[in-house]
């Protein structure tokens, strides 16, 4: 047994049941951004940008479902591998840049502000 398995998403059953207004609510919202009719976005894009967005929250099973779905929208190797590569660059820059309110803290601190 492994920490994230394929079988899982039977266990959305439960999470039906004990919300089922929520789940039901839920599951139109993300069908209607991931494939709504009114989308302008086409499906090979909205998809990749998914699996950058998957790999920063670090959603495994988000991550296999978008890169599968990319797959089959079209997406290559290559379009599949620059996607990673820019969620990569996007979270370090973020641990950049919250480092400036690191430094600001440690500033303010420096100067007697300890609120």
């Amino acid at each position: 047994m492994s920490y994230h398995e394929h079988t899982d998403h039977q266990y959305a059953k439960h999470i039906r049941a004990g919300a089922p207004e929520a789940f039901k609510a839920f599951m139109a919202w993300d069908t209607q951004v991931l494939r709504g009719s009114d989308k302008v976005i086409p499906p090979k894009y909205t998809e990749l940008m998914a699996v950058a967005v998957a790999l920063t929250t670090q959603c495994a099973y988000c991550i296999e479902a978008h890169t599968k779905a990319a797959h089959a929208a079209g997406a290559t190797q290559q379009e599949v591998a620059e996607t990673i590569m820019i969620a990569a660059a996007l979270r370090a820059g973020g641990g950049y840049a919250h480092g400036f309110m690191a430094m600001k803290f440690f500033d303010q601190a420096d100067n007697g502000d300890v609120r």
